[in-house]
């Protein structure tokens, strides 16, 4: 083997290795799209209450979604089904995590994602949460039903983190194989709005829809 053969074959291994050093391989993912298928704390709370929930001071099973849009998309959890992922869910909900962060994947008649701090669809939360769902040994029946709420993840099972994502249509093929948790209660009307958003062709939104705050409620007496 002369010189230039090996010089070539060593300049080749490098550029191998740093390539796949950039590599992310942490990109929480869902399937693509199926075949078929923008005031204050008073006027928050005001505005909350005034739609049957009022904001809690302690976690509790309903989350509110405050978009920059002003509209809210509220969600009841179901720990029963999936009592890592709602704690890890709550969690970060009650570290103010999610405020600014945006909704990055959009798919009409599908789901819209976000949860993830970096905009990327490659980034989360630091700690990783077993996935509970019935192909990883957990028995969670929740189905994927329009308004559903559920965990993105790499195809490794144990590795969701932070990026949820909410049923746009219903999506059972999914049944089994991703971490439902929970269901939007009130709001739906806001999620067929950032569906109906443009976007790029990998599913980015043109203008990306903002969770502005996230925080706890609870039904109003």
């Amino acid at each position: 083997m002369n010189k230039r053969l090996i010089l070539t074959v060593i300049l080749t291994a490098a550029l191998l290795f740093v390539a796949a050093a950039c590599q992310k391989t942490d990109t929480p993912q869902i399937p693509s799209e199926p075949g078929a298928s923008e005031e204050g704390n008073e006027t928050e709370m005001t505005k909350a209450q005034a739609e049957g929930y009022k904001r809690a001071e302690e976690a509790t099973l309903w989350v509110n979604l405050r978009m920059d849009s002003g509209q809210d998309i509220v969600i009841e959890l179901d720990p029963e089904s999936a009592p890592v992922t709602v704690a890890n869910f709550q969690k970060l909900v009650g570290e103010s995590f999610y405020d600014g962060i945006i909704f990055h994947r959009i798919i009409p008649g599908f789901m819209i994602q976000g949860g993830d701090p970096s905009g990327t669809g490659r980034g989360g939360s630091e700690e990783q949460i077993k996935g509970e769902f019935t192909s990883n040994g957990v028995d969670n029946r929740l189905p994927h039903d329009r308004g559903t709420v559920s965990m993105a993840r790499t195809p490794v099972p144990d590795s969701a983190s932070s990026q949820f994502f909410i049923c746009h249509g219903d999506s059972h093929f999914l049944d089994g194989d991703y971490a439902a948790f929970g269901r939007v209660v009130q709001g739906m009307d806001e999620v067929d709005r950032i569906a109906a958003l443009r976007t790029n062709a990998s599913d980015y939104p043109e203008t990306p829809p903002v969770m502005a705050e996230v925080f706890f409620v609870e039904p109003a007496a």
